[in-house]
């Protein structure tokens, strides 16, 4: 691939750099494992015993099976702030197109009992090679800094594993965190880098909806209720609550995600169900988008002729994630020290994409910070100015997140992944003589 040089970097965190080039190699190989061999939300019980296994080998205090799969590394290291920083760890049930030579071939059984294809197509993977690499570079390096870092390599980050891991005793399990750090690999130019204080993710809202229908023969459906068409209307009619009830200047977005209904052409089911996510980025917008699907689906389901209510179940609900102003701007400048200030950038508004990182901050009640970091090859963007990708949004022919062919490129993106971590907590672990 082609990329854009970076500067040398400099700042606080080049010390903590050194002999990251040596590193590389390995973390390729790992990176190349990982995707290789993806697991499901709360089944990441390989990538969770790699992880324990490193980080015991670099000298860390290593607790395993937190929240289920997850793994916490702890490095005491003298006087000063203790400083989290997370990597998520799950794969989704996607089945792979890239065509890489490591490509995942993996299958696994999802909470419904069935077998689905497992990918690593949202980039987890890329964190989880990162965070142990920055882990050690941290254990390498630890005459040039001072204080305790807590590194979490969270499970099921796609169905709120963080507050599994809160619930697990995290708070009272291992030092308290004066900051939280996370990053996520985004289908952005390799080399630039995107966050913003306040909220910076949307909130997930997640909805199983159970419609009520009488079956019958499909020859005949004059005498039945047909859930396949009532459950057609909602999804119709949903696509309405944003474009005619949230304003042009609010942020909301809702997709039925699956529709399952029936099981033979000539059989009217008596039961459909919807998979609904919902998301918004400010309380208001979402309290209205929970009421309007709400009454359109009790609505249909009456137009229908339903002969039962319907049944509206949430499931795996996010918070908006919101970085704290002062930390963020700190970050901001640390990554613009290491990386060149032209490749870091203020994301305009919040991604619509949903993170459950936050909740780490919020049960400790310290600031959070995160971010984006590009991952793909800079030569697709030739025409385009990184800096009109934050209004326009990423062109329609590179594959995004939980596409099945998303393929963050390895190189640079993976030193550059550990040394925006490593740049980030510098400016806490370095101390503040080190920040001139």
């Amino acid at each position: 691939m082609t990329h854009t040089p970076l500067p040398a970097v400099t700042g606080p965190v080049a010390p903590l750099l050194d002999g990251l080039g040596d590193r590389l190699p390995g973390l390729r190989a790992l990176y190349e494992d990982l995707h290789a061999h993806p697991e499901l939300s709360f089944q990441e019980f390989r990538t969770a015993g790699i992880a324990a296994a490193r980080l015991r080998d670099q000298g860390w205090e290593v607790t395993e099976g937190v929240g289920g799969t997850g793994v916490v590394g702890v490095l005491a290291n003298g006087e000063g702030p203790v400083v989290l920083l997370r990597a998520d760890m799950d794969g989704l049930p996607v089945e792979e197109r890239t065509g890489l030579p490591y490509a995942s071939t993996a299958t696994g059984t999802d909470p419904d009992g069935r077998t689905v294809p497992v990918m690593h197509a949202c980039g987890h993977d890329v964190h989880v090679a990162c965070l142990l690499g920055a882990t050690a570079q941290l254990a390498a390096t630890r005459d040039r800094w001072r204080g305790t870092v807590v590194a979490v390599l969270q499970p099921a980050e796609e169905v709120g594993g963080a507050p599994a891991m809160i619930d697990d005793g995290f708070l009272d399990r291992f030092p308290r965190a004066d900051i939280c750090l996370a990053q996520h690999v985004a289908p952005t130019p390799v080399g630039f880098v995107g966050t913003r204080p306040g909220p910076v993710m949307a909130a997930s809202d997640n909805l199983r909806v159970r419609l009520h229908g009488r079956g019958g023969h499909g020859s005949m459906p004059e005498t039945t209720v047909d859930p396949v068409v009532l459950a057609a209307a909602v999804v119709m009619r949903l696509q309405t609550v944003v474009s005619r009830e949230i304003a042009a200047a609010q942020t909301a977005v809702v997709t039925v995600g699956s529709l399952h209904a029936g099981t033979k052409e000539n059989i009217i089911p008596d039961t459909a169900e919807l998979m609904v996510n919902i998301r918004s980025t400010t309380p208001d917008v979402r309290e209205r988008v929970l009421r309007a699907v709400e009454r359109i689906v009790f609505a249909e389901a009456a137009a229908s002729g339903a002969p039962k209510d319907p049944e509206i179940l949430p499931f795996n609900t996010f918070p908006v994630t919101v970085n704290d102003h002062d930390a963020t701007h700190a970050v901001q400048a640390a990554l613009a020290e290491a990386l060149g200030a032209d490749h870091v950038f203020t994301l305009p508004r919040p991604v619509t994409g949903s993170e459950d990182f936050g909740t780490f901050g919020t049960a400790l009640d310290v600031p959070s910070v995160f971010w984006h970091f590009g991952g793909a090859d800079p030569a697709l963007f030739r025409d385009i100015d990184p800096a009109s990708l934050l209004e326009n949004g990423i062109p329609d022919t590179i594959p995004a997140n939980h596409s099945p062919y998303f393929a963050p490129a390895p190189e640079p993106t993976l030193e550059i992944g550990v040394t925006t971590l490593l740049a980030a907590a510098a400016h806490w672990l370095t101390g503040p003589a080190d920040h001139g």
